[in-house]
């Protein structure tokens, strides 16, 4: 089994770290600086929602589910539906999320959503209020039978390609890609060159953007 630990990043917020793979789930520079700007500020914040309809989420990566409650958060004060699933093959233990800082950083009115997130029971799929809905999926990737064109927006949060190479291949790649609606957006942290050329040799227009702290580059990509 492998062992997992918490550790406080450079902005003060949680993480974990897996100390064989020397790899964390959340950059070192800021676990929540690092969420917002790759996912809400250049994934959410930049998807129109001029129909009215819900946003359909996907991420990769469930993980200590910061990704998810900074999306609840962002969809309530800006007043708009989500629907979001999150697939995990490995899910964080009760004893490590339970101490993650994040309400302290985000605000108590966050706090029962959280915890309604972690005690949603996995394969559940239930609506939390007008604002979010959450599909928690207890999987591998490669097990993932796709919901073809349904999704607007994916998160891809596995692990780097040095330590999780195999996330990072054309296979799951295609996955994602037969996941998105017309012109969604795949958007992630990872800038590396190999990463990038699959992406546009599946179809995606690939689009290089600021990173976040520590950071030069991340990537939004774009089914076309």
């Amino acid at each position: 089994m492998v062992k997992r630990e918490l550790i406080l990043t450079n902005d003060g917020s949680s993480t974990i770290r897996i100390n064989d793979l020397n790899e964390n789930y959340h950059s070192g520079h800021g676990a929540i600086q690092e969420a917002m700007h790759v996912f809400i500020q250049n994934g959410l914040g930049s998807v129109s929602n001029s129909s009215g309809l819900p946003l359909r989420v996907f991420e990769m990566g469930l993980g200590t589910g910061l990704n998810a409650l900074l999306s609840y958060q962002y969809a309530k004060e800006n007043a708009i539906e989500i629907i979001y699933s999150g697939i995990e093959a490995y899910p964080v233990e009760k004893e490590l999320y339970s101490k993650m800082n994040y309400i302290e950083k985000i605000g108590v009115d966050y706090e029962d959503f959280f915890h309604w997130m972690h005690d949603l029971k996995w394969g559940g799929h239930e609506r939390y209020d007008d604002h979010f809905t959450l599909r928690k999926i207890h999987l591998d990737l490669e097990d993932l039978v796709p919901e073809l064109s349904n999704y607007d927006l994916v998160y891809y949060d596995a692990f780097g390609p040095r330590a999780q190479s195999e996330m990072w291949e054309m296979d799951k790649l295609e996955k994602m890609f037969s996941l998105l609606k017309t012109n969604g957006k795949l958007i992630t942290y990872c800038a590396q060159g190999q990463f990038k050329r699959n992406l546009k040799q599946i179809g995606f227009d690939v689009v290089a953007l600021p990173g976040p702290p520590g950071k030069r580059e991340m990537t939004v990509a774009i089914k076309l």
